[in-house]
């Protein structure tokens, strides 16, 4: 009997769409964990380089200095930094040909930055759609397995005459482990995407903070140049 309500045996005792339902939530949950897993660490190192850049930035450094300290690390820039460098960049390639016109050179450069914002923002919610269509479709997919396994069992209960529990109870417990599976791999998921949504919107708000002090420290910069020409 501890057999027949095990769960690799009722797998196993399955009908065959039910077993396809089962492995295709199972692979749903896996892939949400994987999500998560990537997620996690990727926000987590996210806030704290966010962190490090804002500390050596306002600590009084060369800003020059800082820039070509970025860039000769190359592609390793992300965040705050990736930023920094593509308002800076744009900052000095405009202040060389409008050096009378700041406004002209604060509006490139806000552009740049604000290009460089959409793409770390990007980076930072990618697969995120996939969490919150995991955690929507997954119970659904569990119903639909469950709601062909309780009907297979009643067709099945319905050529006997003598029907008992024990004939039916398997079936139907075959059935709603799809539904469990489906709540397991829903739950974590819809967690996981409310808890990283939020976590994309602070760090969101750190970028665009971070941007109009920098543009007010720029465009400071960019009239006090003028003034001296």
């Amino acid at each position: 009997m501890h057999a027949e309500i095990s769960f690799i045996g009722l797998f196993l005792e399955a009908s065959v769409l039910v077993k396809l339902v089962m492995l295709t939530l199972l692979a749903l949950s896996i892939a949400s964990w994987a999500v998560i897993i990537q997620r996690n660490k990727l926000l987590g190192s996210a806030r704290v380089k966010s962190l490090r850049f804002e500390e050596t930035f306002w600590s009084g450094v060369d800003l020059n200095r800082l820039y070509k300290e970025l860039i000769a690390r190359g592609s390793a820039i992300s965040g705050l930094e990736s930023m920094f460098v593509a308002g800076f960049k744009e900052y000095t390639r405009l202040s060389k040909v409008n050096s009378k016109a700041p406004e002209a050179v604060m509006d490139g450069t806000s552009r740049a930055m604000r290009v460089s914002l959409s793409r770390e923002m990007e980076k930072l919610e990618n697969h995120l759609p996939l969490l919150a269509t995991i955690g929507s479709t997954s119970p659904y997919i569990g119903l639909f397995g469950t709601v062909w396994g309780i009907m297979n069992s009643f067709i099945a209960l319905g050529a006997v005459e003598n029907a008992t529990l024990a004939m039916v109870a398997p079936g139907i417990a075959e059935a709603l482990i799809a539904t469990a599976m489906g709540l397991f791999a829903a739950i974590p998921a819809v967690i996981g995407y409310n808890r990283f949504t939020t976590q994309v919107d602070k760090i969101e708000m750190t970028y665009a903070n971070f941007m109009e002090e920098f543009s007010n420290i720029l465009q400071r910069q960019a009239y006090s140049e003028k003034e001296a020409v």
